[in-house]
């Protein structure tokens, strides 16, 4: 089997993770909307552990964390959920960029389709969003700003502090889509200017099926969001349905490790960081992007072709050439298209991305099968 090296896609369940997760499948079984009996309680009491554990990587109440999905249901509900207050007080004006993942992207066009308007901010080679673009871009009727922390396909960890003290002298809304960073590299995510943060929980060692969302209070103050879905109020009646209280213990214990272990998950990730890049320079390859996240690389070898590279790979390492979301797409990438590369470097492109599980990355062997290509 070759080693998996694609974590930007999704990680692997950790055994204490799995271990919870287990046994409140089959034998804590209850439902956490059952009041009536101790199983139900029981429950109960898990998520608002859960809850807990995910609201103390960035500095939230309890009361504002929404289990959803997934990063990408937490996006919709942060973004669609605004549009009736958004008619409400006349301002539809949202700002993002033109290099956020698709379930950012998407709900945004559809907006557009209903009237609101939208900026999509562009990076340029370096892969960040200039502060000065995002205020120039504001305006008074500028609703909600939507960048990401750090991009799914380059890495590069976008400057939301700046961010934040942009908007501290505006009103909009501020969310941050925190799929790639929450419980690996959370500095800048405590920070109370951001309004709403997406979390996943299958990129830091909990299941599939599972995130949150953020809320933080304004002023004590619940912020104006609508479901998107309904039938239940669960959730603060902003997320209908019955709790997956397995997987929300699952994402519990994901964060509880992170917490104590994420120091030095970050600085083994540093060391691999390290050995890809010595690679890309002794096989002439290209990095792509500034300011890069320890936890991947994308690079392009000038004349080689990502899908001949990955060929040649397959039998040692697991990678890939882009965002595994839209991976049944084979159109060039919007994100390493929006930073302006040319064609070869977009062709060219491939994303290697790790984790703390990860030994030791064997670059040698990879080395050798592209030899042929180089």
């Amino acid at each position: 089997m070759p080693q998996y090296l694609d974590y930007n896609a999704t990680s692997p369940v950790l055994p204490e993770v799995a271990e919870v997760v287990h046994k409140m499948m089959v034998e804590e079984f209850g439902n956490p909307g059952s009041r009536t009996h101790e199983f139900g309680a029981h429950a109960k009491r898990v998520v608002e552990k859960a809850r807990a554990s995910v609201a103390e990587l960035v500095d939230a109440k309890k009361a504002e964390v929404i289990f959803t999905s997934g990063a990408t249901e937490s996006n919709n509900i942060a973004i669609l959920g605004l549009a009736k207050y958004a008619d409400e007080v006349g301002k539809k004006h949202i700002i993002t960029s033109a290099i956020e993942h698709k379930a950012v992207l998407e709900p945004c066009e559809y907006l557009e389709t209903k009237g609101f308007e939208v900026t999509y901010l562009t990076p340029g080679v370096s892969g960040l969003i200039d502060p000065q673009e995002l205020e120039s871009a504001l305006r008074d009727d500028t609703l909600l700003v939507s960048l990401m922390h750090i991009n799914n396909e380059t890495g590069c960890i976008q400057p939301i502090e700046h961010f934040c003290e942009l908007l501290s002298f505006h009103e909009a809304f501020f969310h941050v889509d925190a799929a790639q960073s929450f419980g690996k590299m959370n500095a800048g995510l405590e920070n109370h200017r951001i309004d709403m943060i997406s979390i996943s929980g299958h990129k830091i060692y909990a299941p599939k099926g599972i995130g949150a969302l953020v809320t933080r209070r304004r002023d004590g103050l619940k912020l104006p969001l609508a479901p998107i879905m309904f039938g239940g109020g669960q959730e603060s009646g902003l997320r209908p349905g019955t709790l997956a209280a397995p997987l929300i213990a699952g994402l519990g214990m994901a964060c509880q490790k992170a917490k104590s272990e994420s120091f030095s998950w970050k600085q083994h990730a540093q060391e691999l960081k390290q050995q890809m890049l010595d690679f890309v320079g002794q096989v002439g390859g290209e990095v792509i992007g500034d300011n890069t996240s320890p936890y991947v690389i994308n690079f392009a070898i000038p004349g080689v072709n990502s899908e001949a590279a990955m060929l040649m790979l397959k039998e040692v390492v697991a990678v890939s050439n882009g965002s595994a979301c839209t991976s049944n797409s084979y159109e060039p990438s919007h994100v390493l298209t929006a930073m302006g590369l040319d064609a070869d470097r977009v062709s060219g492109s491939i994303r290697v991305s790790w984790s703390h599980l990860t030994k030791e990355i064997p670059v040698e062997k990879m080395k050798d099968k592209l030899s042929v290509l180089l």
